[in-house]
């Protein structure tokens, strides 16, 4: 059969899970518990839809009532200036209902059914939630319209090191580069330490290669920090845009969906799918014209989460290529600016390889409409969510 279960502890035993769920009496076949997994996962797709759907509703109003406005870049797209002051921490619509959702029909279900053995898979996603979660919303709530009054210091003949960084900090919206970046590594490496000793994931899928790779832990550690960082990060550039990170995270959860299907792995499923519907209720309210718009709060969540659960088959090889969108937005960031600082110091005078970055405004630019990009770029992700797919079945 092409249905294999998974090489690893955090299949929280299926069978006995799965058991009873469908009954004890009967007939558990290969065939039975690869329908109930999927029709559980769909089931909670359109749960945690309706959930973010509901809580969207108070949520958008209360953002209203803050006035928590978004800071929209003056040197970006102009048609984006209209967009100042559009709610932002849209986010918390989905941390809400992700949370909520896999603490009552998944974590506990499966705890109640092991006997208070299960789950262990299920906290280690819902952790990293919370934690990027909280860490996008305290960034976004320093950089709002109506929570920051613009303070523009001059700059003064002959300063010193310690006055230019007074200034800077005074100029500054939002938490530092450096200390959101310490804590985002703070994070993914507590995952990575738990995904490689408690759960004992160290094996990598390769395509075309039949058995796993199994890898020492001073391989497998700091690549697992690195890429839950840096998918974090990725899925932040690509918030740029009406519709365009919801919907490509949706696209990218969906097809881990289906890969932790073809693994039997309940949890992997179930999750995934949670989160994919998550997103499809927050483009409710995020559809061109955006009511509101997720901020860190959603794609720093969004992006660790992916990648966790990435690691959590196997297959975090094929991470690059169903998140081919998000990995272009970032490589886009990096070879702009690395680009620039390399022509100032060469040149004198910094160069730029795109009119923008990331990758979307750049397109923007260039005579596509907002509602053109976004749509192209689900296009894109659809179809590389699609070869993902297919690589892991190779």
């Amino acid at each position: 059969m092409w249905f294999a279960y998974a090489e690893n502890p955090i299949q929280e035993v299926p069978v006995q899970v799965l058991r009873e769920i469908i009954g004890q009496s009967a007939p558990v076949t290969q065939a039975t518990l690869s329908s109930v997994v999927i029709v559980l996962g769909l089931l909670l797709a359109g749960l945690s839809f309706l959930v973010t759907w509901a809580v969207g509703k108070p949520v958008l109003a209360w953002l209203r009532y803050k006035k928590f406005g978004k800071q929209v870049r003056e040197d970006g797209p102009q048609s984006h200036l209209k967009k100042t002051g559009t709610p932002t921490m849209g986010g918390l619509m989905m941390l809400i209902s992700i949370v909520l959702v896999a603490c009552l029909f998944v974590l506990l279900p499966l705890f109640l059914i092991s006997g208070g053995n299960g789950g262990r898979g299920v906290l280690l996603p819902i952790a990293v939630a919370l934690g990027c979660g909280i860490l996008g919303a305290v960034d976004d709530m320093l950089s709002l319209v109506a929570q920051k009054v613009a303070v523009v210091v001059p700059i003064p003949a002959g300063e010193t090191k310690r006055e230019r960084r007074k200034r800077e900090a005074l100029n500054r919206r939002g938490l530092r580069a450096r200390f959101k970046m310490a804590w985002l590594l703070g994070i993914s490496t507590v995952a990575g330490l738990v995904l490689y000793f408690p759960l004992e994931l160290r094996k990598v899928y390769v395509p075309f290669v039949r058995e796993p790779i199994e890898l020492a832990g001073w391989i497998y550690i700091p690549i697992a920090i690195l890429v839950i960082s840096g998918s974090a990060n990725a899925v932040n550039f690509t918030d740029g845009m009406d519709s365009l990170a919801a919907m490509t995270a949706a696209v990218a959860f969906g097809a881990y969906g289906i890969i932790g299907f073809i693994q039997l792995q309940p949890q992997v499923v179930m999750l995934a799918f949670t989160v994919s519907g998550a997103c499809l209720g927050f483009l409710w309210y995020n559809a061109f014209p955006a009511q509101v718009f997720m901020g860190d709060t959603g794609s720093l969540m969004l992006g660790a989460l992916l990648a966790v659960l990435a690691f959590q088959t196997n297959q975090w090889l094929l991470l690059p290529v169903i998140g081919g969108v998000f990995v272009a937005e970032a490589l886009s960031v990096i070879l702009q600016v690395s680009y620039f600082k390399w022509t100032k110091r060469r040149f004198g005078q910094g160069k730029r390889l795109l009119k923008m970055s990331p990758l979307h405004h750049h397109f923007e630019l260039s005579g596509w409409s907002e509602p053109q990009t976004a749509m192209r770029f689900w296009l894109l992700s659809m179809v590389l969510a699609l070869v993902g797919v297919a690589f892991a079945l190779i």
